[in-house]
């Protein structure tokens, strides 16, 4: 069974692991061209959800509720993800 330190930490880590593997890939490959920009709205996004989705946990009760808030918040984060990515809604902030 795992403590709410080693939940915590597990939850945080994820976006870490993440960001980790997009430093490596924009050190070591020429298709993978990110600016320090598109770093810090990925940090922003992925640290941002870590934390929404630990206060789900921490807050809300009912385990279906904090299921469900969670796939809720991680289809946003999707959403969002590509939007900025290629556009897929045409918002002014939408990717290339």
């Amino acid at each position: 069974m795992m403590t709410q330190k080693q939940k915590t930490a597990m939850i945080y880590s994820v976006p870490a692991i993440l960001m980790g593997f997009a430093v490596l890939g924009n050190l070591f490959s020429k298709e993978f061209n990110w600016s320090s920009s598109d770093f810090l709205i990925a940090g922003i996004l992925l640290f941002g959800t870590a934390l929404i989705i630990d206060l789900i946990r921490r807050i809300v009760k009912n385990s279906t509720y904090k299921i469900l808030l969670c796939i809720v918040v991680l289809f946003v984060l999707i959403l969002t993800w590509v939007e900025l990515a290629v556009g897929l809604f045409g918002t002014p902030f939408a990717g290339s």
